[in-house]
């Protein structure tokens, strides 16, 4: 739904741009530590991942082969986390290398701003869930992107070069994470969505909202697809929460 009086306006080549001029993405450069935890964190559920079919970044050694096969087998300790924390800031950590991430996102922040002020426009009936800031974490390593529902933090997975995982425009990666946000305490924990599925209505709900503005996007193959059928326009995601519970009754 487009408004011109209210919150946004868009412009004639099809640019969302918002009305009012707050930052509502705030982009932070890691710390050693926190790619630590971010590089733990994947290492320590590798085995999650890789039955969900995604493919980590994670640092080139040995000690990354030695904590990932300690992983696998449920051998990770307080003192493999050590090691790592020196690893990483002795021998992996360069703020620099964060630096192209950066400017790829503030240059998709007016475009970011015009979505969300789409999705407050739209006022979905079930309680999408907003924050007035989202925090967009960089980060080397991991699979391609996570959040916080409960803080609106996203973690986002850049390169050295400034590249995003699966798209050029990192602004496809973010809305992603954020309708994430938005679904999930109204929708995926009430009814209980299991992951694939959770993808794949996250999938549906951004290219029926936001295709002509992310011609890039693309739904994963990920859980069931009969799901498509009953979110066919924008109009169903008025009654999402409906359609959820039916579907997961029915199958």
């Amino acid at each position: 739904m487009k408004t011109t009086t209210l919150l946004f306006f868009c412009l004639a080549i099809g640019v969302l741009t918002p009305l009012y001029g707050q930052d509502r993405i705030h982009i932070v450069v890691p710390t050693a530590m926190e790619e630590t935890d971010q590089v733990w964190g994947a290492i320590s559920d590798i085995t999650f991942f890789e039955q969900q079919g995604y493919t980590l970044n994670l640092p080139k050694g040995r000690l990354i082969d030695t904590l990932i096969t300690k992983s696998k087998s449920g051998d990770l300790t307080p003192a493999d986390y050590t090691a790592l924390k020196k690893f990483m800031a002795q021998q992996v950590y360069r703020q620099a290398n964060y630096e192209n991430g950066v400017r790829q996102i503030e240059a998709q922040k007016e475009l970011l701003h015009g979505m969300l002020g789409q999705l407050e426009a739209k006022r979905l009936p079930w309680g999408f869930k907003e924050f007035p800031v989202y925090k967009v974490l960089l980060s080397l390593y991991g699979s391609g992107g996570s959040y916080n529902p409960d803080t609106g933090a996203i973690v986002v997975l850049t390169t050295v070069e400034g590249g995003f995982k699966q798209y050029r425009n990192p602004a496809n990666t973010l809305i992603h994470e954020i309708v994430h946000i938005g679904l999930e305490h109204p929708i995926m924990e009430k009814y209980q969505v299991p992951h694939g599925l959770k993808e794949r209505i996250v999938d549906r709900f951004v290219y029926l909202s936001f295709g002509e503005h992310l011609p890039e996007y693309k739904v994963q193959d990920m859980g069931d697809p009969r799901i498509d059928a009953h979110l066919r326009s924008i109009q169903d995601l008025d009654r999402l929460d409906e359609i959820v519970a039916q579907f997961l009754r029915e199958h």
